[in-house]
C-alpha cells in the first residue's frame, strides 16, 4: 500500500537506498508479499475475500462521471 501511495502522489522522484534484497537480508523480508500477491484470493496466508463489489463499482463509477475531478 505504500508504494502504490506514492506511486498515486505521483512524485517528480523517489530516493531510496537500501533494496529489498539488503532489506531481506537483515529481516525485513517481504518476499512473501509478493508471493502473495499472485495467489488466488482462497489460497493467501490471509483470508480474503471480496465483498460489495456491485456498491463500490457504483462509487467508482461516479467518480468516473464526475466533472470537476482532479486528474492523478
Amino acid at each position: 500500500m505504500c508504494l502504490g501511495a506514492i506511486y498515486w502522489a505521483r512524485p517528480a522522484r523517489m530516493v531510496y537506498a537500501c533494496n529489498r534484497e539488503d532489506a531481506s537480508t537483515v529481516g525485513f523480508d517481504d518476499s512473501f508479499i509478493y508471493d502473495e500477491l499472485e495467489k488466488h484470493d482462497s489460497e493467501r496466508h490471509i483470508p480474503t475475500q471480496q465483498l460489495m463489489r456491485e456498491e463500490a463499482w457504483q462509487a467508482m463509477q461516479a467518480w468516473t462521471e464526475k466533472k470537476d475531478k482532479t486528474q492523478y
